[in-house]
């Protein structure tokens, strides 16, 4: 826009100045009258380019043809020859601004540079702020809030400061989701905790160490299973997890957040590469692979964050009856077990208030085989015949459970509850504002997109970012509802 202003201006001294010739950018200096004169040039040709018609007619006193986007205006003709709204408050005793404002075409590219000077002189403020700006400057622009709202959705510093995460359509369910196998052979899991319980009393009072817990939920049943560990270390969680598998069986499939404090680690699974060895070691001899979600992704991990969210409600409450008795390890560990058959008993699907089906469907059912009341299979039963009862018995249950399962429980996975929408994918070379919890928005490094990662169904959500911090050069694997789009690699 300066550049423009500073041409108009040596057109408008070309008289004056015999150096000022051709398209040049001019270095003599600038007053107030040649930026008046440069202004009122651009203007009227702005006009002429998008008004020629409009102009015509008002010079020769014609009316407006009845599609002319100036009819309501009622234009006139000032007396800088620029088109001006004649309107109706012309006996105001105001300015000439605000009784007759320059008329400009909110589609021309002169009118986008002058909202972006306004929106500037504002601090970057809304169309509100933007358009009294531009009122104030003594111009009207025809379609003004369709081209100041098109000029803020481009801007990057508003982008910065209150732009939208990124989101993409939900994508569909994994298969460890939807198959049906034993409880718990697809395993989602993750750490909570810390708790302070007492270890023992000294003469000063008594030592208190750290608690935490491992959640492993079954992926297809939702059933869970809690174990209480000492300390955040490798050793513990293989620990922790032999348990795991010996009372329950061994997995087939593991799966959690990555860098949740697994291994002994407080960031990335792979920083201590020895501690890594040693629980990949014992996940080969038991047959089992780990999937990690990206950092950061803990929406990928729904099935247990939420499963954690219900642990903590109902342990806080437990601890809040119990009073100010002093949480012990066997204390701890006890309330996490009944948390467990809580959780467990839970129903999958909306209760039914339908006689014929008194029984919820919960967890429980597959994993304890008991019901309230134990269905009769068999009326007389003989004793040569109790063994194959039992069995029957235990079949039925199992076979009740998986039946409901797939024609009830399986359904109400279909809807998606947000996410409902398929976007523009981000694309190599886009530029992105990555979050950071630790430092404040207006500090969030801006990166560049140098590798998209696409899911099944050919949808980007994950992608790597290149980060130049301080002069160090970093590249991290996020998913995209951690990134503010910015700029395109197109422009």
């Amino acid at each position: 826009m300066s550049n423009l202003i500073h041409i108009a201006q040596c057109f408008s001294q070309s008289n004056v100045e015999p150096n000022c010739k051709g398209w040049h950018i001019c270095k003599t200096a600038i007053t107030p009258e040649l930026l008046d004169q440069a202004e009122t040039m651009i203007i009227k040709n702005v006009q002429l380019e998008t008004y020629a018609d409009e102009i015509k007619r008002i010079s020769e006193k014609q009316n407006l043809p009845k599609n002319s986007p100036l009819v309501k205006l009622n234009p006139v003709i000032g007396s800088d020859n620029l088109l001006r709204i004649g309107g109706r408050i012309n006996r105001a005793g105001l300015g000439v601004k605000d009784t007759n404002p320059i008329i400009l075409p909110g589609s021309h590219y002169i009118t986008t540079l002058l909202v972006r000077h306004h929106h500037e002189k504002v601090s970057h403020q809304g169309r509100h702020f933007t358009e009294g700006a531009v009122r104030e400057s003594g111009l009207w622009i025809v379609g003004g809030k369709g081209c100041i709202s098109r000029v803020i959705s481009k801007c990057v510093t508003c982008k910065k400061l209150r732009g939208k995460f990124e989101e993409q359509l939900m994508s569909d369910l994994p298969v460890d989701r939807l198959q049906v196998e034993p409880p718990f052979s697809y395993v989602g899991m993750d750490m909570f905790g810390p708790w302070e319980v007492t270890t023992r009393r000294t003469r000063g009072g008594q030592a208190n160490r750290k608690r935490w817990a491992i959640l492993f939920t079954c992926l297809c049943t939702r059933a869970v299973h809690i174990e209480v560990v000492e300390e955040m270390s490798s050793s513990s969680f293989i620990n922790a997890l032999r348990r795991f598998f010996a009372l329950r069986g061994p997995a087939k499939q593991l799966r959690s957040d990555c860098g949740t404090n697994f291994i002994g680690a407080h960031k990335e699974m792979a920083t201590n590469a020895p501690e890594k060895d040693k629980v990949q070691h014992f996940l080969q001899d038991q047959k089992c692979s780990w999937v990690f979600n990206p950092p950061h992704s803990s929406h990928m991990g729904g099935v247990w964050e939420r499963m954690i969210g219900l642990a903590r409600r109902i342990l806080d409450n437990m601890l809040l009856q119990t009073g100010h008795v002093q949480l012990t390890h066997e204390i701890l560990t006890t309330f996490l077990a009944e948390v467990t058959a809580i959780l467990n008993a839970r129903p999958l699907l909306p209760v039914s208030s339908d006689p014929e089906h008194p029984h919820i469907l919960s967890p429980a059912i597959l994993l304890t085989q008991k019901t309230g009341v134990v269905p009769t299979i068999c009326d007389d039963v003989g004793p040569k015949e109790m063994l194959r009862s039992h069995w029957k018995r235990v079949q039925f249950l199992a076979d009740t459970f998986w039946s409901r399962w797939r024609k009830e429980y399986l359904h109400s996975l279909q809807i998606r509850q947000k996410w409902h929408r398929k976007n523009i994918d981000i694309k190599q070379g886009d530029v992105v504002l990555l979050k950071d919890k630790q430092i404040r928005r207006n500090e969030w490094p801006m990166g560049v997109i140098v590798k998209t990662v696409a899911s099944e169904d050919g949808i980007i959500r994950k992608a790597e970012v290149r980060v130049a911090s301080k002069g160090n050069v970093k590249t991290y694997y996020r998913p995209i509802s951690e990134m503010v789009f910015l700029l395109s690699s197109d422009v």
